[in-house]
């Protein structure tokens, strides 16, 4: 048998499954944990040419989506376009910037391969492409999702290097957007790329289970998960230094303007007892 090959790329944050579920006549209601398979007449209908059984597509709605068997670039541009007309935030420019490849094989070894390029099986299961696949996804996912918090890190060294300068002020909007963006990323990663979700097939079947914990941890998921998690708590902890510095020269800013407004009224009251003011 053939290598199955896998081609994963991470486009956006979200997908609506459902919307394209519909649109393909696809009679489910999707969740988040599982993911949109397009193959056969529905795959043919899209990419407007001959399919074969192998080849499929699956679509995951925290923004990620694999190839299976598809090596004609140009089929991954169709698709993209094919999901831009649901999600118009996707950016085809940087479709391919999160990226990754993988291949199935089956040898004659009794035990399993893992590798940075392949994986090498006994023999072969219904669920390890849809496994390989959630895997593959999830990883790009969080490729794309450490890059962004790095824009972050970026945008938090400029506020600390413009405190070191002695510019203290920091607008209530700026917090509030640096904020969201780090809020952004915790949801993107906890609630919509679900690390520590796993697929429904590993509740019912033990070697599908071992299979899928040998791959998250030779992807190191939950490894990269864990320091995304601690990189997000110690941006909120900034935060909370940088709104603590903001409104205590918020509340100083204030106090003196009543220290003065004070010291006007007195000096008033005392030019109209000696007489300079009416």
């Amino acid at each position: 048998m053939e290598a199955i090959t896998f081609k994963a790329f991470a486009i956006t944050n979200e997908i609506d499954l459902n919307k394209i579920a519909i649109h393909c006549g696809i009679p489910k209601k999707f969740t988040w944990e599982e993911p949109l398979v397009l193959k056969r007449d529905v795959l043919r209908s899209i990419l407007m040419q001959e399919v074969s059984d192998m080849q499929m597509v699956l679509i995951f709605s925290f923004g990620s989506i694999v190839f299976i068997n598809h090596t004609n670039e140009e089929d991954f541009h169709i698709v993209f376009r094919f999901i831009r007309s649901f999600e118009p935030d996707v950016d085809l420019n940087i479709a391919g910037n999160y990226t990754d490849d993988y291949s199935l094989h089956i040898g004659e070894n009794e035990n399993l391969e893992l590798t940075d390029e392949y994986v090498v099986v006994p023999e072969i299961e219904d669920f390890y492409p849809e496994l390989i696949s959630t895997v593959l996804a999830k990883s790009v996912a969080l490729e794309k999702t450490e890059e962004q918090l790095g824009k972050i890190h970026d945008k938090l060294e400029n506020m600390i290097d413009r405190l070191e300068k002695g510019n203290l002020r920091i607008g209530n909007k700026e917090l509030a957007r640096t904020t969201a963006k780090i809020v952004r990323h915790e949801y993107n990663t906890l609630a919509y790329i679900m690390i520590l979700d796993k697929p429904d097939i590993t509740w019912t079947s033990s070697t599908a289970s071992d299979f899928y914990d040998r791959m998250i941890e030779f992807f190191e998921l939950n490894d990269r998960y864990k320091i995304l998690k601690s990189k997000t708590d110690i941006l909120y902890n900034i935060m909370d230094g940088f709104s603590t510095i903001s409104h205590s020269i918020r509340g100083l800013f204030v106090e003196w303007i009543i220290v003065i407004l004070i010291l006007f009224e007195i000096v008033l009251t005392i030019l109209q007892i000696i007489g300079w003011i009416p």
